[in-house]
């Protein structure tokens, strides 16, 4: 009899659960404008609308906490100079151009004392940044990652936070992208591999009170 998808990697020892560390920081991947206007296209829809909702939250719970929050953008400089061959890619980068609306941070979010911006030109949060640096900086063990979209800055920002030695944790509600196939494939796929998947709930306790879990 063939195995179903779920059999086959509970075979592998895949969806295994970490022991979560006692100093998290909450990294927000790319909350730009350029995924909530209708005429822009990187428009997310809904999915990134509901994703916008639930950072929102883990924000505010993070900052009551005393809980790092960390936010990330991409930005070129007009024309792409900076950008490479991700840029040449993908024309649709032209949204995070320095100067455009789209580029700048939602509205609903913003960066308060005590908050960090990254900036960054590819899809990972660490890939030619100082995010790396700074968490070892602040002692931190856990990453709790919430943005935009699934498929893209936060999958590579998932793939380099435990590569680099961080306990990755998704908080899937405050992940979106523009469809839900992707979506889900990649929260399965970093589940499988990478990073435990938690509800914004779950990420609200653990950083009132980050204990090994």
């Amino acid at each position: 009899m063939t195995d179903t998808l779920e059999q086959n990697y509970e075979k592998a020892g895949y969806h295994a659960k970490q022991t979560y560390g006692a100093r998290p920081a909450l990294v927000l991947v790319d909350f730009a404008q350029a995924y909530f206007d209708p005429n822009a296209p990187l428009y997310g829809g809904e999915g990134c609308a509901a994703a916008k909702d639930h950072a929102i939250a883990l924000a505010d719970a993070a900052r009551a906490a005393g809980v790092l929050v960390i936010f990330t953008e991409v930005k070129y400089q007009p024309g792409g100079s900076d950008g490479g061959a991700f840029y040449a890619k993908v024309p649709a980068l032209s949204c995070f151009d320095a100067g455009q609306d789209t580029q700048q941070l939602v509205k609903g979010l913003s960066v308060e004392p005590g908050d960090l911006m990254i900036t960054k030109q590819y899809p990972s949060a660490f890939f030619g940044t100082s995010l790396a640096a700074t968490l070892q900086f602040h002692r931190i063990d856990t990453l709790i990652i919430g943005g935009l979209t699934t498929s893209g800055c936060v999958r590579a920002t998932c793939i380099d936070s435990i590569s680099s030695g961080f306990v990755t944790l998704i908080a899937s509600e405050a992940c979106g992208d523009r469809a839900s196939g992707p979506h889900e494939a990649n929260l399965f796929d970093m589940s499988a591999k990478y990073a435990d998947l938690i509800t914004t709930r779950d990420a609200i306790s653990y950083m009132q009170a980050p204990v090994a879990t």
